[in-house]
């Protein structure tokens, strides 16, 4: 549906609505299946339902009386340009629309929008989004590349949807894993290091593998080897206490290995063209969480059991008066006053909070937080924080190998970079082959397009509470339900364009006042249907309506590539009109990859 006309109605409807002091309840539009026209339909139940709760409709029921007001409405309607006819069916005002001036309105908005086409109208409310958080001292593998797609896919469909957006990182730099790094790197290591962004990353990893090897206990193990770890776990927990004593010799190996870990996670960042606006560090709220518990015991919603040996504690059912156990009862402080993952959230939600204005906060982590994140936005609710309604935990799930799960403790993942190295180059041997005479530099840039929107839309096109078995010939397979397919739309509308511009042909404002084919009906029909996919992906917080649209779109323009004639067609009027429709379609496969976080290559 076009934004323009069906804004046109809504106009007309509340018009008449607030003419006879009738409030009307929020219109929601819904696509007519195509049967020789295209239409949309909304009903009247909510704002009938309202009439009733105020005392207002003549008594009437509720059905009855929301028929009575679209067959007022569709009374008053009159003509509308573009709308063929209106009809008033069981509380649904029903408005179909000219065939011939749909499709034109639909393409020429399009084309008059371009990256714009689909933009939503500014919310008025702010959004932060935060991914894109691997622990540091560690390497980016496969799984934290879905975390770091699904937020960065989210955070462009809510900016695009019309919300004021804020990319946020929380990066775990604080905790026993990464001392873990440190003692294993000061007593095995020290005073080395690899040269090369990727490579230090990968060593860090590679040296917690082999601490928590020598720190984990083992079946039948000799006594000589049980002093040895003991003495090994005792050396770490000293490093520990010389850490939170502030130790100058500690803090300075851990900032400069945190520093190793982050230019790693930079550098993945912008291959996958993901800018982060602000950057939070666990290490940074450890101190103010501690602050907050007190301020939660003088509210009385935390109880402090310390003087009895015990923790700082909320009890939440008892608090909410629940009768069935549902948030259980959340631990903020150690009995020896350590704070934990929830203290420390609390405190980074009140930074965003107070300091970044933020209304709707977005956290994007997997789905073995699911009752922490319960537990922090009940307590942030009872903390005195509205926001906290609108606080959103887009969980999802493992990222397995076919083997098994990755363990980072056993050094057993699959390395990101390593993934998107094997992509492009399985990609750049495909290109030498069809495209020889592609120069070095383009077939490069094409390879890198391909590879890693493959790897995107393998992770963006798998509902986020599904776990992924990844495969790697799965994931850079270029037939299905996969990123290159859709490219390939692209690749093919640009080639037609490209033709026509060489054949000297322009794109004309015409109109499509001829018996369109059902290939053309269906192309119209997905395009048209991008707007409304932008919101629900928005609204729902879920990328994967984006991807399925983006595919339905792909598919639809695959099949009228092969079925319709466009530069050869025998008609110049019908040409022309085929051309703006590859060209509409070019530039929504375009803005639909791009809210994915895939580029839109022009060859392939």
């Amino acid at each position: 549906m076009t934004n323009q006309l069906q804004q046109t109605i809504e106009e007309k409807i509340k018009s008449f609505l607030d003419a006879q002091e009738i409030p009307l309840a929020p219109l929601k539009w819904t696509p007519i299946p195509f049967s020789g026209e295209w239409g949309i339909s909304t009903s009247f139940f909510q704002t009938a339902a309202d009439e009733a709760r105020a005392g207002q409709g003549g008594g009437k029921p509720v059905p009855q009386r929301a028929q009575e007001l679209a067959e007022q409405v569709k009374g008053q309607m009159g003509s509308v340009e573009g709308v063929s006819h209106i009809e008033a069916m069981k509380a649904y005002l029903n408005v179909f629309f000219e065939t011939s001036d749909y499709a034109r309105r639909v393409v020429d908005e399009v084309l008059a929008s371009g990256p714009d086409f689909g933009r939503g109208a500014a919310k008025g409310e702010r959004v932060m989004v935060e991914y894109a958080q691997p622990n540091t001292h560690h390497s980016f593998h496969i799984g934290h590349a879905r975390t770091t797609l699904l937020g960065e896919s989210l955070a462009r469909i809510v900016e695009f949807a019309g919300f004021d957006t804020i990319r946020a990182s929380y990066p775990g730099d604080l905790g026993l894993g990464v001392i873990t790094v440190l003692w294993a790197y000061e007593k095995f290591y020290k005073g080395q290091e690899p040269q090369g962004v990727h490579e230090r990353g990968q060593w860090l990893l590679k040296i917690y593998a082999e601490a928590t090897a020598l720190l984990e206990k083992k079946e039948n193990e000799t006594p000589e080897q049980t002093a040895q770890r003991e003495a090994y776990e005792a050396e770490r927990r000293e490093l520990y206490r010389k850490w939170d004593a502030g130790d100058a010799a500690v803090r300075e190996l851990w900032r400069v290995t945190r520093e190793w870990s982050l230019e790693e996670l930079r550098d993945i960042l912008n291959m996958l063209d993901i800018k982060i606006d602000v950057w939070f560090y666990e290490s940074e709220v450890d101190g103010p969480s501690k602050v907050i518990v007190d301020e939660l015991i003088a509210k009385g919603i935390a109880t402090d059991e310390r003087p009895q040996g015990g923790a700082v504690i909320i009890k939440i059912d008892e608090k909410l008066g629940m009768a069935k156990e549902k948030y259980r009862t959340a631990v903020l402080l150690r009995s020896d006053g350590t704070s934990l993952y929830l203290t420390k959230d609390l405190a980074l939600a009140k930074v965003k909070f107070e300091q970044y204005h933020v209304d709707r906060s977005v956290y994007v982590v997997d789905f073995r937080q699911n009752l922490h994140f319960q537990q922090a936005f009940k307590i942030l609710e009872m903390w005195g924080f509205p926001q906290a309604a609108k606080c959103y935990h887009l969980s999802y799930g493992y990222i397995t190998l076919p083997e098994g799960a990755m363990s980072a403790r056993r050094g057993r993942v699959v390395l990101f970079k390593d993934v998107a190295d094997e992509a492009v180059r399985r990609v750049l041997a495909v290109e030498s082959e069809k495209a020889p005479d592609m120069s070095e530099a383009e077939r490069q840039k094409v390879a890198e397009q391909i590879g890693l929107g493959a790897l995107a839309y393998s992770m963006l096109s798998v509902d986020n509470n599904k776990d992924i078995v990844f495969d790697m010939d799965a994931a850079l397979s270029f037939d299905g339900r996969t990123g290159p397919y859709i490219q390939n739309a692209h690749v093919r509308a640009n080639s037609i364009l490209k033709k026509a511009q060489a054949a000297g042909y322009e794109l004309r404002v015409t109109g499509y006042d001829y018996e369109l084919t059902k290939h053309e009906i269906e192309l119209i029909e997905q395009i048209s249907k991008f707007p409304a996919a932008v919101e629900q992906a928005a609204n729902e917080y879920r990328p994967l309506v984006m991807a399925a649209y983006a595919y339905d779109l792909a598919n639809a323009f695959h099949s009228f590539y092969h079925a319709v004639p466009v530069l050869q067609a025998e008609d110049a009027k019908v040409r022309d009109a085929r051309l703006q429709l590859v060209a509409a379609a070019k530039q929504v496969i375009a803005n639909a990859l791009r809210l994915l976080d895939i580029q839109a290559p022009e060859v392939m």
